[in-house]
């Protein structure tokens, strides 16, 4: 058995080309598991990332702040407490709304492609 606290956990920088901006961290909670990557996820305000799909499922589970989910048919905001799934291959972007940071853990299996579908 592992115990992590979330807050404990150091944030490092995830800047890379799928987010629209620089203010963007992770925090990795079970780096030993086998099967599953869980990340915190923290953007700053106004900050998303770009369309993208998996491979397989993704789920998020907003843990501050107030955000955005879309999808090519809907975009909704989200805040604490709320929980999305993205299945499998579902063109999607996640992140903060104009006035909140927001932050997120984000379940995958270990494997799971994204591929980037926005520039």
């Amino acid at each position: 058995m592992k115990i992590v606290k979330m807050n404990e956990v150091p944030k490092e920088p995830a800047g890379s080309p799928l987010f629209t901006g620089p203010n963007v961290t992770r925090q990795s909670l079970l780096s030993d598991s086998k099967d599953l990557r869980v990340n915190i996820v923290n953007f700053g305000k106004g900050v998303r990332n770009k369309f993208h799909s998996h491979d397989g499922d993704q789920v998020l589970i907003i843990t501050a702040g107030k955000g955005f989910v879309a999808t090519t048919e809907e975009k909704k905001v989200v805040t604490v407490g709320e929980v999305v799934l993205f299945p499998a291959g579902e063109k999607h972007w996640h992140g903060a709304t104009n006035d909140s940071e927001f932050s997120h853990i984000v379940i995958t299996k270990v494997g799971v492609k994204m591929t980037q579908l926005e520039d």
